[in-house]
């Protein structure tokens, strides 16, 4: 009785707060690197941003007026990460704050002499554990154009990464922080489904990130963020953009990382 219960209501859900397909297109038009993704992925996706809209209070600050395309936008890039995980990852928020643009946090941290820090760089995301994620929205539309004195509208187009370019998805980096933050502070080492998972999981990750930082640090462009060395889960959320939005060029680069990755995200984009 609960599963058919279950199961009724979310036809309803799906039914009653189904995303309309002009709208829908105009989202998929918006991120290019969907393109090649199979109809029945789309489909799923589809499926999991009605619920994530239906479960999630995606909100402005300060005044910022959130249209229902940038609602799409963002919940569309929030489910890649879970699509074949569930939204249960997602369980330990309820809220998705879009800034007008990169904000400042002031946020005041003590390093381990006891020196306190203030963090006054603009950001383009955050994630707090329990917290809400917040985004600007011109980065989460369109992390890779130039960022000029050009204006962003609603029906700006992402531009897909040419050459060496890195590619860039901020809204997939900070939900991404998401997972990662499930069992404790962000590490690089989400939840995993075995031991023996873990244990490679570590291995691979820990090997690919001195590798990464020491071709970094030699000046070589491989075509993936130099931020990915700023901490292990850095590296691990940076990694998985590269993953979802240019599959090819991690499985490439490290192999490895993304055989893990495809367990762990249980399917490997191409």
């Amino acid at each position: 009785m609960i599963s058919f219960f279950s199961r009724w209501r979310r036809a309803r859900t799906l039914q009653r707060y189904a995303i309309p397909e002009t709208l829908w297109q105009e989202a998929l038009t918006a991120l290019p690197f969907l393109a090649d993704w199979p109809k029945s992925e789309l489909e799923a996706l589809r499926t999991m941003s009605v619920l994530f809209l239906c479960d999630k209070n995606i909100v402005g600050a300060r005044g910022f007026a959130v249209t229902p395309f940038q609602r799409v936008v963002v919940a569309v890039q929030a489910c890649i990460p879970v699509l074949k995980l569930g939204l249960e990852w997602y369980d330990d928020f309820e809220t998705v704050v879009l800034c007008s643009d990169e904000f400042i946090t002031n946020t005041e941290w003590e390093d381990e002499d006891g020196v306190v820090h203030r963090d006054n760089e603009p950001l383009m995301g955050e994630t707090m554990q329990g917290g809400p994620v917040v985004l600007s929205w011109p980065d989460a539309l369109d992390a890779n154009r130039e960022r000029d004195s050009d204006e962003y509208e609603d029906n700006s187009v992402l531009e897909t990464w040419e050459g060496n370019a890195s590619p860039v998805n901020v809204v997939i980096h900070e939900f991404v922080h998401k997972l990662d933050m499930k069992n404790g502070e962000a590490n690089g080492c989400p939840p995993l489904s075995s031991n023996l998972l873990m244990a490679r999981w570590k291995q691979t990750m820990e090997h690919a990130y001195d590798d990464f930082c020491r071709r970094t640090e030699a000046e070589e462009d491989i075509g993936i963020d130099p931020y990915a060395t700023e901490h292990p889960a850095e590296f691990f959320a940076v990694l998985s953009e590269v993953f979802f939005v240019a599959p090819a060029r991690l499985r490439e680069t490290y192999p490895d990382v993304y055989e893990c990755f495809r367990l762990f995200y249980r399917w490997g984009p191409t």
